[in-house]
């Protein structure tokens, strides 16, 4: 990734997450599929919030971008082992390109 990229940022008590890939940490190599990818990316975020002192539960908006808005099935399955109710406000796209998404 950039050198100008932030991962998240702080400020007075609201945390700023940047777009959270599927990356595997330990290798290095995005996850295979898009139910792993899910999975590891808000894997990932929950470190983000962990390192910040917050968790999943703090979470109050979200912004999901697929590939193919047909994997939005899968995607939410994923979502909602994560997240618990009330759920964040979430808006989900479909977009023309991801970074590292060979698919």
């Amino acid at each position: 990734l950039s050198p100008l990229f932030s991962q998240a940022v702080q400020h007075d008590n609201t945390l700023y997450i940047s777009g959270v890939l599927g990356i595997d940490a330990s290798s290095g190599k995005m996850a295979e599929g898009v139910e792993n990818q899910a999975k590891q990316a808000l894997t990932n975020m929950g470190h983000i919030l962990k390192e910040a002192g917050g968790s999943y539960e703090h979470v109050v908006k979200t912004t999901i971008l697929l590939n193919d808005i047909n994997d939005f099935a899968t995607v939410n399955n994923v979502y909602g082992q994560f997240f618990k109710p009330p759920y964040p406000a979430r808006s989900t796209f479909q977009v023309g390109k991801l970074p590292l998404v060979s698919y």
